[in-house]
């Protein structure tokens, strides 16, 4: 008689571990943190001011807050496989002052926003390459391309400047219009994030960026493509950076040499306070919108409560710190109850 060997269950369909599960549920925890924090905030601020939670004021908030979560969006994939592109304020300042030009020069606005999506894409082609391939790490690599980016941007904008009467009326419009409070660029960063959000916890991919921070070794040996991970990962945060630039020309109207200069530290804050660990295999995106959306409050919230604006770098500084620390605190927790837990199983 012959015995046939059962069929192994698909990847997707093995159970997670209970160290995973655990994980998650550390990271929703830290999650709905964020989010007690921000409305707690957002209730004082209204009790302080009535007009804070106007139609406008809400439409403010949101729109403030869009091109950061579009940016610490694609910065979560890169940092997530344990990486990090500090060079995506440069690469949004290109790709808004060339979407600027060629809309003065009489383009489409949607091929406009398309050339800034590829210019953002070919810049992290080129940061990924570096990377994955020449296996240079990624703090020297994005450091390196920031300059790069920056001062081929200094030379080719030098004291010119696009401003919002050399732009298609419909395409400023767009930047500032919406339904109701909700402005149509944060339904654009709205359906970035739930589209990216599917895809990691859906997608092999997706699944494999995280295995890949957790241990790289690990999932090289377990078969997955390390360098196309890596690679993808940074091509999808240029992509995004390019159209948070596009964004950026349609919301503010405005792009000089100095456009997005500082804004990855801004990026990388949120994204840490959004308990995307800094070292990668834990995180989600959600969590990274949600810090974005923390930070950027902050910049309202403090002058509408009469607060002096010079203290807006302090507190996110104070975030970011915290974040650090109990992402610290999280971790040794997480390792120690997981030590006890194989214990009892041996």
């Amino acid at each position: 008689m012959t015995v046939t060997a059962p069929h192994p269950a698909p990847a997707a369909d093995v159970p997670r571990s209970s160290g995973t599960r655990l994980v998650e549920r550390v990271v929703r925890m830290r999650e709905l943190a964020i989010l007690a924090v921000f409305l707690v905030m957002i209730a004082v601020t209204w009790l302080g001011n009535n007009a804070f939670l106007s139609e406008q004021g809400i439409k403010d908030l949101l729109l403030n807050a869009t091109i950061l979560v579009l940016v610490a969006t694609g910065q979560s994939l890169v940092v997530i496989t344990g990486n990090v592109d500090l060079s995506v304020g440069s690469t949004l300042g290109i790709s808004a002052f060339a979407a600027g030009t060629f809309l003065h020069g009489g383009g489409d606005a949607f091929l406009a926003v398309v050339l800034a999506i590829l210019l953002g894409v070919g810049l992290g082609l080129l940061n990924g390459l570096l990377v994955s391939l020449g296996q240079v790490p990624a703090l020297v690599v994005t450091l390196g391309t920031l300059y790069i980016i920056r001062g081929i941007d200094s030379i080719w904008v030098g004291a010119r400047q696009i401003t919002a009467s050399d732009l298609p009326a419909g395409f400023v419009d767009f930047g500032s219009g919406g339904i109701s409070a909700i402005p149509w660029p944060a339904l654009v960063a709205l359906a970035v994030l739930v589209v990216t959000a599917y895809y990691l916890k859906h997608y092999a991919g997706g699944r494999e960026l995280y295995a890949l921070g957790s241990h790289p070794e690990a999932a090289r040996l377990a078969g997955i493509p390390v360098r196309r991970r890596i690679l993808t990962a940074y091509v999808c945060c240029g992509g995004l950076a390019g159209l948070a630039g596009a964004l950026y020309l349609a919301r503010f109207g405005n792009v000089d040499s100095g456009t997005g200069s500082g804004y990855e530290l801004t990026v990388v804050s949120a994204v840490v306070v959004g308990g995307v660990v800094f070292t990668g295999g834990s995180g989600s995106v959600y969590g990274a919108a949600l810090g974005a959306l923390l930070l950027t409050s902050v910049n309202s919230v403090l002058p509408a409560l009469g607060v002096s604006s010079v203290w807006v770098l302090a507190v996110n500084g104070v975030l970011l710190l915290l974040a650090i620390a109990v992402d610290r605190v999280v971790g040794l927790r997480v390792a120690s109850a997981l030590k006890r837990r194989n214990a009892r199983r041996a």
